[in-house]
């Protein structure tokens, strides 16, 4: 199993030391194609043997005392503290929490894991954030709930479709720039035909450009800079292939920073 470890910046050396944030690839599970290998989904119709045996196998690789908080995603503007509010399959986009080795998963096949954390690492949050939940409010809920200042915030957005993959028609452009004005600068016009114009949309970007005008430092914003699309050995990709796995997303507090 591989995973693409999360960078934070602007975190205190013990928030540095305490917080473990990574987004797996498709690599080293035993799931059949076109799940093959690390599918942790259970709806996508993989077999649910293969599925929990890949999430044991993240279970061990990634050392975790305990099993992630596994959401029911649907693309909703949801946030909930774990394990508070959590329920099994409960119909949430995000979670977050301030206990230690309590794991918030995300799971993600193009759209954006934006794994978030305080400098001083007292509160973490993973965020599933496609376009349309993205442009409803998923990270304001999430990071309007988090008990710190979004000045305070470190932010990482992980493996995702990237802008030259990424083709939307006019009204997702036109939608984005009516509530988000900054954005417009994150689209590129890619195709018309009889007269239906297509557009190149920046995902990361856009979160980014939302996040900063919450009040979190842009230098504290960082990209794994992988696109889902474009790397078929390394990650699922819905767009790509239509029936697929998906990687995780994992963020928490460890109990013992040595760990």
């Amino acid at each position: 199993m591989t995973w693409i470890s999360a960078k934070f910046k602007g975190l205190t050396t013990a928030g540095q030391e305490r917080v473990v944030g990574l987004t797996t690839t498709r690599q080293g599970g035993v799931s059949a194609p076109p799940y093959a290998n690390l599918n942790v989904a259970s709806h996508v119709g993989d077999r649910l043997g293969d599925v929990l045996a890949n999430r044991a196998i993240l279970r061990e690789q990634a050392k975790l005392t305990t099993e992630p908080f596994w959401l029911n995603q649907t693309h909703s503007t949801t946030a909930v503290e774990i394990p508070y509010e959590y329920r099994e399959q409960m119909p949430a986009d995000a979670s977050f929490t301030s206990q230690s080795d309590t794991v918030c998963a995300v799971m993600t096949a193009d759209c954006l894991p934006i794994l978030l954390v305080d400098k001083n690492a007292t509160v973490v949050a993973a965020v599933h954030a496609g376009w349309r939940g993205l442009l409803d409010g998923v990270v304001q809920n999430t990071i309007n709930r988090l008990p710190v200042k979004p000045s305070d915030l470190s932010v990482w957005i992980g493996p995702a479709i990237s802008k030259q993959a990424f083709e939307v028609g006019a009204e997702v452009k036109e939608s984005f720039v009516e509530r988000y004005p900054h954005s417009d600068e994150h689209f590129a016009k890619n195709s018309e035909h009889q007269n239906t114009i297509k557009y190149l949309a920046d995902l990361p970007a856009i979160a980014a450009s939302i996040m900063a005008g919450l009040g979190i430092y842009p230098e504290h914003i960082s990209f794994s800079n992988e696109c889902t699309y474009s790397n078929s050995k390394r990650y699922f990709s819905y767009r790509r292939d239509g029936q697929c796995g998906r990687m995780v997303s994992l963020i928490w507090l460890k109990t013992d920073a040595s760990q």
